[in-house]
């Protein structure tokens, strides 16, 4: 009886110990440290060319942390992010970056911007909406493999920063801008 107790004991506290250990393993407030890939040529991810020396983050996955010598699978990226100083064309706005939705429940993923290299004369409504509220855009997809610029896959516009949300529905003037934007973007796709 005495032995069960004590091993009861001792597995709750290694257990203990592992939960503490797993929650900030380097002490501090320091960041989990993600798998991660960087792209050694160009790649096609999500549907998306990439060039080489792109950051890929997935979710954590047990014995898997840091630097990855080759890419894991699709289904488990979180984070697409480019080289410093190099964007790619997404609805006609450089793009910086692209993050899977934090919620496994909602379908989609935000989109960030660098406005400072977007030409005068690529300016169109999209974009300026876009600008007019922040440099993240959420998106929202029926296919979560697919992060391009497809709008026949982008089903909505569900924020632009914490400005405009969909979340807030009786926010006539937040769904109308949400609605516009949403607009001005499907235009950009049939051009």
């Amino acid at each position: 009886m005495k032995f069960s107790k004590l091993f009861s004991f001792l597995l709750c506290l290694f257990s203990l110990t592992g939960c503490i250990g797993s929650m900030n393993p380097t002490g501090g407030n320091s960041a989990p440290n993600y798998p991660y890939f960087i792209t050694t040529e160009p790649l096609i991810v999500k549907k998306i060319l990439v060039p080489k020396g792109t950051k890929l983050t997935y979710e954590g996955q047990f014995f898997k942390e840091g630097e990855q010598d080759k890419m894991m699978s699709e289904g488990k990226l979180n984070t697409i992010d480019l080289p410093t100083g190099e964007t790619i064309d997404w609805g006609g706005v450089p793009v910086t970056s692209i993050a899977k939705f934090f919620n496994s429940e909602m379908r989609g993923f935000t989109v960030y911007a660098d406005f400072d290299v977007l030409a005068k004369d690529k300016k169109t409504k999209f974009s300026e909406l876009w600008q007019s509220c922040s440099n993240d855009i959420g998106i929202i997809v029926r296919n979560i493999d697919d992060w391009s610029f497809n709008t026949k896959n982008i089903s909505d516009v569900d924020d632009c920063s914490v400005l405009y949300q969909r979340y807030f529905k009786e926010d006539s003037s937040q769904q109308a801008f949400l609605d516009n934007i949403y607009a001005e973007l499907m235009k950009i796709g049939s051009k």
